[in-house]
């Protein structure tokens, strides 16, 4: 069956769902949810949210969506999320997306445009113009949303943005992260001759039209699934798309960073004509933060793969490593290492400074529970939720900017390529200074698709 879906149109919303965004008793007291992409994170995120009531499991490949439908057997089951709302669209009160990236849009549109509450997993989009489109229907409908940037709700986010706050490394004018995980994902390059020219029959079980979605036709092959697809740019935005919303977050939180006015990138083993469907084996991404409020301008560098954190002279001193995956926070009084998902293990660098300072009184209120959970009680409660659209998915833009400058990125002796300094106007919604850049802030759908 090839696509045929049209635009979703906002619909009349149920009262019972209205009333559950007001702060009202859902039905039988639990929130109805239905979830699309129910193996791998789907099915962490379902655990999670086992307490309420689980009435719909959506997806297209019945292998990776074994043990779910296993696990909630009477939540009835669909391969195709569009019918599922045609379905069942009375019956359910909020959507879990956790689908390959590419897909997230559509699902999620077509959620909201029916009054549902959703959680999406991170990054929120596949494209800035999509990631806008999401923030503007969400605010417009009034939904409760939760982008799935976990550490978001951890005590050491909070431990962090309390010690920036009380001046533990004063003012703070560079940031470096990255992340050195799953360096054999996100860069699939050795797969290219592969994938154009190997055939293979789609495995029993699996809708490989509907997998693609929105995305370009393309010939099936076991290089994407289940895992490998986020070191392809037609559906996923590889390592930093995977990670800012993690390693980014404590800083974007604590300094209020806001959108960048400039992103360079420079890149390891990559060619954008040749290798345009893929990561590069290393990317070093510079962006640029304007000052805003009292705090002066930002510098936050990136690294991932064959490039690494610089290692601070303090840990050398301590005869210790720089950490692989998360941050150096660098002030003008002091630096701050931390890890991912919400600055685990959050020190102050050298340990003797952090004995010093102690701990910050607690400004922030806690999350009681999980991540999935923060967002079932902001439903219940009919207030926003910790990291609704307009957070996370300007975190999952920064990394999409990220993506677009590796595309403008150019040769360079050994290999190594730098790239043009894009100037980014984010209230236009467009690069002032390359009009390649801008036609990958909204790409296009294959024909039959559509926000």
């Amino acid at each position: 069956m090839k696509s045929s879906a049209a635009a979703f149109g906002f619909q009349v919303v149920g009262s019972h769902v209205l009333k559950a965004a007001k702060g009202g008793n859902t039905p039988n007291g639990k929130i109805r949810i239905a979830a699309i992409g129910v193996g791998g994170r789907g099915g962490a995120n379902l655990g999670a949210m086992a307490g309420e009531e689980i009435v719909a499991l959506c997806d297209v490949d019945d292998r990776r969506a074994a043990h779910s439908f296993k696990k909630f057997p009477k939540a009835k089951r669909f391969r195709d999320f569009r019918k599922m709302y045609d379905q069942m669209g009375d019956q359910i009160d909020a959507v879990l997306v956790a689908t390959p990236d590419h897909t997230h849009a559509v699902q999620i549109m077509g959620a909201i445009g029916r009054g549902k509450h959703v959680y999406s997993e991170k990054p929120l989009a596949h494209s800035v113009a999509e990631v806008r489109t999401l923030q503007k229907a969400a605010k417009e409908k009034g939904v409760i949303t939760q982008v799935g940037n976990q550490g978001h709700s951890s005590e050491h986010i909070r431990l962090f943005c309390e010690m920036v706050w009380a001046g533990a490394i004063g003012n703070v004018s560079e940031i470096h992260c990255g992340c050195d995980a799953f360096k054999n994902v996100y860069c699939q390059i050795d797969k290219q001759k592969a994938i154009q020219t190997e055939e293979h029959e789609v495995p029993e079980g699996l809708d490989w039209d509907l997998w693609l979605g929105p995305a370009a036709d393309r010939a099936y092959n076991p290089a994407y699934l289940p895992f490998n697809w986020r070191g392809f740019s037609a559906f996923g935005s590889g390592c930093i798309g995977d990670w800012v919303c993690h390693v980014v977050d404590p800083s974007y939180w604590a300094f209020d960073l806001g959108m960048p006015i400039a992103v360079t990138a420079d890149t390891k083993g990559y060619d954008p004509k040749k290798h345009s469907e893929f990561y590069p084996k290393g990317c070093r991404i510079t962006y640029e933060f304007p000052a805003k409020g009292e705090r002066g301008p930002v510098k936050l560098v990136w690294y991932d793969g064959d490039y690494s954190i610089p290692q601070p002279d303090e840990l050398t001193a301590e005869k210790r490593k720089v950490v692989g995956t998360g941050a150096v926070v660098i002030g003008d009084q002091g630096k701050i290492m931390h890890g991912s998902h919400g600055a685990g293990g959050c020190r102050i660098i050298p340990e003797s400074k952090m004995r010093e300072f102690g701990k910050p009184n607690k400004s922030i209120p806690r999350i009681k529970g999980s991540h999935q959970s923060d967002w079932l009680n902001a439903i219940r409660a009919g207030k926003e939720a910790g990291s609704p659209f307009s957070y996370g998915g300007a975190l999952s833009e920064i990394g999409l900017l990220g993506m677009i400058a590796i595309q403008r990125t150019w040769g360079s002796k050994g290999g190594d390529r730098t790239g043009l300094r894009l100037e980014w106007d984010s209230e236009k919604m467009k690069f002032t200074n390359d009009d390649e850049a801008n036609k990958l802030v909204n790409p296009p759908y294959r024909t039959g698709w559509k926000l």
